[in-house]
């Protein structure tokens, strides 16, 4: 969609030695066709160039590596996360989310969002607890699920305990701790290939 809003600009000749036919060929004036044809490309390339500025500044395309976040991210999978949604909202608890790993910024790893800062923790034999409740979710289906357990802790101010979905096989908070925010640079929202997996991230 263009956002020019100008009106089309119209100039005047006043030469005196123009001549201006009575009649015009038909052949040689532009058809209203060929002036929609023209505008519609150029609304097309507007378009496009909001588009790749809109992924450029707050989108970046990333491929999962790894089977940690089975069933619904896959190992090569390509998705976009958004790298702005965090300058104005806060994590909550479910997103999932990229962030440098703890013990190697240069890596990056993609985990979901289970306890928020100041959240109290414990895992008994894979059932989450947080505050004293335990949690439901739906996205670890019951074949990645593990009897490990984890200690009753509190998540340090600024920090996010993440966990992956396929819990059994998972590098995660369970492991290295909760993640700091300034860690954290990103949302996973959209699958874009394969095919067979497109959609929104939850």
């Amino acid at each position: 969609m263009s956002t020019n809003t100008e009106e089309p600009a119209v100039t005047e000749t006043s030469s005196p030695s123009q001549v201006i036919p009575a009649m015009e060929s038909t052949s040689s004036r532009p058809s209203a066709a060929d002036g929609g044809l023209g505008l519609w490309v150029r609304d097309l390339l507007v378009s496009a160039a909001v588009s790749i500025l809109i992924i450029l500044f707050l989108y970046q395309p990333v491929r999962v590596e790894g089977t940690s976040m089975l069933p619904r991210l896959e190992d090569h999978d390509r998705l976009f996360i958004n790298k702005f949604v965090y300058h104005i909202t806060s994590i909550e608890r479910g997103d999932v989310v990229v962030f440098h790993y703890p013990r190697d910024p240069e890596k990056s790893y993609i985990k979901r969002v289970i306890a928020l800062p100041g959240d109290r923790l414990r895992i008994d034999h894979g059932q989450v607890w947080v505050n004293g409740k335990s949690i439901t979710e739906n996205y670890v289906p019951d074949m990645y699920r593990d009897t490990r357990s984890y200690a009753d802790t509190v998540v340090p101010d600024d920090s996010y305990f993440v966990m992956g979905d396929h819990r059994s096989i998972s590098s995660d908070s369970r492991e290295f701790g909760a993640v700091e925010r300034e860690l954290i640079y990103g949302k996973a929202v959209f699958v874009y290939w394969p095919a067979r997996d497109v959609g929104e991230v939850k």
